[in-house]
């Protein structure tokens, strides 16, 4: 197809379905590109030649409905729009799979960028990269002051148990993809399960809140809005901030095909992120160790997951050669953290 009519997105079908449920809204021919880099749905800019919006889906061929979740996704944004919290206004959801073969859902463009790496921050300088990833933080703090209830969040999750069925949940994923011995893993995932923690009360959770999971932009480098909410529910706020410290600390693996941010000039350190959100908060967060342990063994099985589909043929592209290398190290930062608390 041609990059104007990407796969998976038939844009006759979809103006047709503007047309009828949101009537004026477009008023030129449909465009489209695929915008590159997410890891999961599917996500794609649309244009009129004069308005823009994005179209979301599930990936082409999926079967489980479950792990993408049209409408949650649209629901979290929809509550969360009349809130300080920026996220895309919602513009429409369509679980009617005859129009594009799956559910998905339409949601304004918004101008800004993701920084996935500390090349990508450099030219900012050490001034700007510091007030973006500690603006980061004060979004995260946001975030986790409304008020599910008051949104219409209140049944968006079960947070009882929430830190317990999450290491059952990646305890699972990970004998589900076992194909060699990785040394410490199960030492990690048993003192994890041994330490616990008490959950402070609940918020609404991203699961993957990250800066490349937010678009920044203007003159004050704000953040614009947070995306890719596939992964957000109820439960316990701190493993957001968990695993954005995991996100903030250096790997000490050059050339790495999954990279943090850690090594921007101006970067704030991990303790100075986890300083800002207990001020901000006011939650205690003695506990950070744990959560940024269990964000390590997480992405530790993750990673394993792709490893092992790499060593089946099952992935194509650069870099998946070097994923199975990097679990050993993540297990390694994971039980290092828990040792030092």
């Amino acid at each position: 197809m041609s990059p104007d009519h990407p796969p998976g997105l038939d844009l006759d079908r979809l103006r047709v379905l503007l047309d009828r449920e949101r009537p004026g809204l477009v008023s030129g021919t449909l465009s489209g590109r695929l915008i590159e880099g997410g890891r999961s749905n599917l996500t794609y800019a649309v244009t009129d030649g004069t308005a823009r919006w994005v179209v979301r889906r599930p990936p082409l061929g999926h079967v489980l409905a479950t792990a993408h979740d049209m409408r949650r996704e649209h629901r979290v944004i929809s509550a969360l729009h009349p809130t300080d919290v920026p996220v895309p206004r919602p513009v429409l959801l369509c679980e009617d799979e005859e129009v594009l073969g799956a559910p998905f859902y339409v949601m304004e463009f918004v101008d800004g960028t993701p920084y996935r790496t500390a090349e990508q921050l450099a030219p900012l300088g050490p001034e700007r990269t510091r007030a973006a990833v500690l603006n980061l933080v004060d979004t995260l703090v946001g975030l986790h002051a409304v008020d599910p209830a008051e949104v219409g969040l209140a049944d968006f999750g079960r947070p009882e148990g929430f830190l317990d069925r999450q290491l059952r949940r990646w305890a699972k994923q990970l004998d589900a993809s076992r194909n060699r011995d990785l040394a410490g893993i199960d030492e990690l995932h048993a003192t994890l399960g041994r330490e616990l923690p008490r959950s402070p009360a609940p918020t609404v959770v991203h699961g993957d809140y990250r800066l490349d999971n937010v678009l920044i932009g203007g003159e004050d480098d704000e953040i614009r809005a947070i995306l890719d909410w596939e992964m957000s529910t109820l439960g316990d706020p701190l493993t957001d901030l968990g695993l954005l410290v995991m996100y903030s600390s250096p790997l000490g693996m050059p050339d790495s095909p999954v990279s943090t941010t850690a090594q921007a000039p101006g970067h704030p350190a991990p303790a100075e992120l986890i300083e800002r959100y207990a001020a901000r908060s006011g939650r205690d967060v003695s506990t950070v160790a744990w959560y940024t342990a269990f964000a390590w063994f997480k992405l530790a099985v993750i990673l394993e997951g792709i490893h092992y589909r790499y060593t089946l043929g099952q992935t194509v592209g650069r870099g998946f050669d070097r994923i199975g290398d990097l679990v050993p190290v993540f297990i390694e930062h994971g039980l290092t953290t828990l040792q030092k608390g």
